[in-house]
């Protein structure tokens, strides 16, 4: 009876540390998107180029070390803000960019409410359905460095139609990834709100710059 009532108490702070760190991953999560968006519009009426946002990504990919050092700590808050602030600020330029089309402004709406369409969706389902999709960690990790090493190769060999596959397959990758970081919350794989945040974010920052890059191409065809 005591190990009945002991698995019970400790089922249930389970279960009330895994709401806790969900809780506090979608409300930083929410707060650091809404900042992302005010950088990237500021980097917008700005004009920065191209030159600054390399530097600001290259920035971000930097901060990514100094948080995972800080992720147990209240200077990781700090240090998540500073990272998407960087990342949305570099988004500045290639908003221009689309901006710069006919209809560039609702382009870059309907990128915005697919990513949160696919976003909502697929969490929505993790969350409803409590799926483990722990297996699927391997597959995506290989399918990112695969898409990584086709976008590089792409750089020199400039091939449009190999352009659009990259984009389209990272829309693939980043869903499995939004399915799999999910049930990592929710199966106690991931416990620190502060890590899931950052890879939840990545996750919503790669699906919209390529839904973006995607329709951004059908548009030009038109």
């Amino acid at each position: 009876m005591e190990q009945r009532t002991a698995f019970s108490s400790a089922s249930q702070t389970s279960v009330l540390q895994t709401n806790k760190v969900l809780r506090n991953t979608y409300m930083l999560l929410a707060m650091t998107l809404t900042f992302s968006a005010v950088c990237a519009g500021i980097a917008m009426s700005l004009g920065l180029g191209q030159g600054a946002a390399m530097v600001m990504s290259i920035g971000a990919l930097i901060m990514i070390f100094f948080l995972n050092k800080a992720a147990q700590s209240s200077m990781g808050i700090v240090f998540v803000f500073v990272f998407t602030g960087l990342l949305g600020a570099s988004l500045g330029p290639m908003l221009n960019h689309y901006a710069g089309f006919a209809g560039g402004s609702e382009l870059i709406l309907q990128a915005f409410g697919a990513t949160a369409l696919v976003f909502f969706g697929l969490s929505g389902y993790v969350l409803t359905t409590k799926k483990d999709f722990s297996f699927m960690g391997g597959f995506l990790i290989v399918g990112l460095i695969v898409a990584v090493v086709a976008s590089l190769a792409n750089i020199f060999f400039q091939i449009p139609a190999l352009s659009l596959a990259v984009s389209a397959a990272i829309v693939f990758i980043m869903s499995g990834f939004i399915l799999y970081d999910t049930s990592r919350i929710i199966n106690g794989g991931e416990t620190n709100y502060i890590r899931a945040t950052v890879s939840m974010y990545l996750n919503i920052y790669n699906l919209f710059t390529s839904i973006l890059h995607l329709l951004g191409a059908f548009n030009s065809d038109d």
